[in-house]
This record gives C-alpha cells, structure tokens and sequence, in this order.
C-alpha cells in the first residue's frame, strides 16, 4: 500500500493530509502531537482524487461554509479510538461539549481514556476535536495547539447558522 502526501495551506497553518486507496487517513497540523502516527508504509508526494476532495472542503469550511464531512476518511488506531472518533463527528458545527458528555454518551467510566483517544484523532478538522472542552468548559488539550483550537472555535461561532 502506498500513501499520497499533499502539503495544505489553511490560515492557520500547514496540513499535512495523507490518503490511501480507500481515503483520507490523516490531517494533521505539521509539528503537532502525534504527527503521522502509524504511517509505516512509503509516503509519496502527489495528489489524488480524495486529496482533492480534501482540500475541496477545506477550503469551503476556511471560507465558513458549513458543510458536511463529504471526503472518505479511513482513520486507522484501536476500535475504542474509532469509537470516540465518531461521536467526535456527531457533534455539531459550532457547538462543543466535554470529555464528561462523550464518556457518558459512550457509557465509558473514564474520560481520561475518552481524551486519551481523542488527542490521537488523525484527522484534525475532519473529525471536530476540536470542539471538545474540559468539564469546567475550559480549553483543554489540542494536539495542534491551543492557539489553534480557539480559532477554530471562533471561526465555527461566527458561521454557524443559529
């Protein structure tokens, strides 16, 4: 299996968005946590058909757009981490809820084992960490960095259609 590596430039600094065959795998902010955790196989520079796609709705969602996740996404980590991955998805744009909220709705006595899998979500933006606080409602832990994470919050909170 051979991954395809393209290089996005969003506002708020570079992605790194890789894809096989059967989607995106990764998205991750360069330098951030866990940067391109379990790409063993060779990476190649290029683009493809589900890059595009990627890029496509990146650049609806930077333009404020409010879109649905319509790129194939195949993260790869543990059935619990896929688990957490997609209640993240189920959150709506511009709304947040807490570590407390997702070990409760996913009946998971430790929301430390639910942050645990959410710092490891490999498709920043795509699947919305980002929109997970503390249970005080505090910002809390970004892979891609605070700084990031409030900006996509506010870029969410003026969009959003309420």
């Amino acid at each position: 299996m051979v991954f395809i590596k393209r290089i996005y430039r969003s506002p708020i600094g570079e992605l790194s968005l890789v894809a096989d065959e059967t989607g995106l795998i990764g998205a991750w902010f360069l330098g951030q946590a866990h940067f391109e955790r379990g790409i063993k196989e060779p990476v190649e520079m290029g683009d493809s058909v589900i890059l595009q796609q990627a890029v496509e709705w990146l650049e609806s969602y930077f333009a404020g757009e409010v879109l649905e996740v319509a790129v194939p996404l195949s993260p790869q980590g543990t059935a619990f981490q896929q688990r957490v991955w997609s209640e993240l998805a189920t959150i709506p744009y511009g709304q947040t809820c807490t570590y407390k909220d997702l070990a409760d709705r996913m009946q998971c006595r430790s929301s430390q084992a639910i942050g645990g899998a959410v710092g490891k979500n490999p498709l920043s933006i795509f699947i919305p960490c980002h929109r997970v606080l503390g249970s005080d409602g505090s910002l809390t832990g970004y892979a891609g960095g605070l700084d990031k994470k409030i900006w996509l919050l506010n870029h969410e909170n003026e969009h959003r259609a309420d």
